[in-house]
């Protein structure tokens, strides 16, 4: 389980989150939509323990992140996989180098072993035909699914997704939107998603929070959410679903 307890955060003299609670199930997939510089992904990166909260608390299953030592931190971290926006591939690995990355640099498993793990992945994200391909020549969509292997190749009981189908194509989108649906299906895993694309967060959301100004000021199921009366969150729903969103 994933708690966030009052947490805020300052950049500067800017508030980006301002007394933000929250508490995310375990084997949940949680959505949270706002439009640009809302705070969403200052929030996965508190849950990462890449930011400490300038007040409040960030529990990872009873275990408090912000203020916890290096040895602390890692432990907690290994138990999640982190969907960049661009997918951060290394541009001069092969696909398979890229997922096998995390198991090579932390020195998991034997050769045959790794081997047998990173197959197994692409095998799953449907990418064994493109394990030798070079990151620059698979098109956006395919990085992103190289992406999301290499944050499940240490089977992660949480993914936490950063705008996982910004810039792609609607079909794309929704293949994305299947695959994290997989991994909640298949590998029980707690997601956290980060979107402005409210099509996605209804197709694979259990509850959508959204963040206004730094403030969570709804949430809620996709019904729920659907049905608001609050005017921001209608506002911000009908301009996701109509068009691009001015930030």
């Amino acid at each position: 389980m994933i708690e966030l307890r009052n947490v805020s955060k300052r950049f500067g003299s800017k508030i980006v989150i301002d007394d933000v609670s929250m508490t995310i199930e375990n084997g949940e997939t949680f959505v949270i939509i706002g439009q640009s510089g809302a705070g969403k992904t200052t929030i996965l990166r508190h849950i990462a323990g890449f930011f400490d909260p300038d007040h409040g608390d960030v529990l990872i299953d009873g275990v408090k992140m912000n203020g916890a030592g290096r040895r602390t931190k890692t432990k907690l971290r290994e138990k999640m996989g982190f969907l960049f926006q661009s997918g951060a591939l290394i541009n001069w690995l092969n696909v398979w180098d890229n997922v096998a990355l995390p198991l090579v640099e932390h020195r998991i498993g034997t050769a045959a072993g790794i081997k047998k793990i990173v197959d197994e992945k692409l095998a799953l994200l449907q990418l064994s035909d493109a394990a030798d391909k070079m990151p620059s020549d698979i098109s956006g969509g395919m990085k992103k699914r190289v992406g999301l292997a290499r944050a499940i190749v240490r089977n992660p009981e949480i993914i936490l997704y950063d705008e996982p189908t910004s810039g792609l194509d609607p079909v794309m989108s929704a293949r994305i939107d299947d695959m994290i649906r997989r991994m909640q299906g298949e590998l029980g895993v707690t997601s956290v998603v980060v979107t402005h694309d409210m099509g996605s967060a209804y197709r694979i959301a259990d509850r959508i929070a959204m963040l206004y100004q730094g403030v969570i000021i709804e949430c809620g199921t996709p019904d729920e959410i659907r049905e608001s009366t609050n005017p921001y969150v209608q506002q911000f729903v009908e301009g996701s679903l109509s068009g691009p969103i001015e930030a």
